[in-house]
């Protein structure tokens, strides 16, 4: 933990550059992602951070600063609504200032109920990647409504360009652990195509299916398609002849 003298939120752009790199050096690349969130929560008026990957449409978490992070950074890929997903989707900041009322609370219902349950009333989404290359997205999140000042915002770009670094210098290969992100889309893809072939739909509606399928039933995406796979559900409800 840094020392106690030390500020939560410097205010001086090259001081948070320091401090950022400071959490990263020498650390392996695997671990990268998770400290910059750490990090994230540390330098910001925010109580949690996630960042997930975007593949073929999908969010993929990648890592989370604590349960409930991890939570509203899966309850976005179920839903494939909420401000990760517009981030991803236009490639620009997305900046949730008040999740309880007003235009944000109206633009992802769903998500916004579900996010001040938990006591989130604000989020801050942030574009991993290039202009012309959305990778995945940042994501803060914050207990009290309100925005995020221009050095603020100017810090979590930071956070989020570095971990835009990382991740393009991450190994890619058999064995590694994006490899293991690449199997809980690949498990959602299959899945995908299962309810294709049952329910004789698109993939735009078997996916719609599955989200819609899995939230009604308190499961991430991502557990509904293992169910799906395993043949212990159906999301037209009947019962797979071979299930307990």
């Amino acid at each position: 933990m840094p020392p106690s003298d030390e500020p939560r939120w410097p205010s001086d752009g090259s001081r948070a550059a320091e401090h950022i790199l400071a959490r990263v050096r020498g650390a392996p690349p695997g671990e990268v992602p998770d400290r910059l969130c750490a990090t994230a929560v540390r330098l910001l008026p925010v109580n949690g951070a996630s960042a997930s990957l975007r593949v073929e449409g999908v969010p993929v978490r990648l890592c989370a600063s604590g349960d409930r992070a991890s939570y509203l950074a899966e309850i976005q890929a179920t839903l494939g609504d909420g401000p990760c997903v517009s981030a991803a989707e236009s490639g620009a900041a997305v900046l949730a200032r008040d999740l309880a009322s007003g235009a944000d609370a109206g633009r992802w219902p769903v998500f916004a109920q579900q996010a001040t349950a938990v006591g989130v009333r604000a989020v801050y989404a942030l574009p991993l990647g290039e202009d012309t290359a959305c990778l995945g997205t940042l994501d803060l999140y914050r207990d009290t409504p309100g925005g995020l000042t221009g050095p603020q915002l100017r810090t979590a770009r930071l956070v989020a360009g570095v971990m835009t670094v990382a991740l393009m210098a991450l190994p890619r290969g058999h064995g590694t652990w994006l490899d293991e992100l690449a199997g809980d889309h690949d498990e959602i893809h299959r899945a995908v195509g299962m309810i294709m072939a049952q329910l004789r739909t698109g993939p735009g509606d078997a996916l719609a299916r599955l989200r819609a399928d899995a939230f009604a039933r308190d499961r991430t995406v991502h557990e509904a398609a293992r169910e799906v796979l395993a043949h212990r559900h159906r999301v037209d409800g009947d019962r797979w002849p071979d299930a307990d």
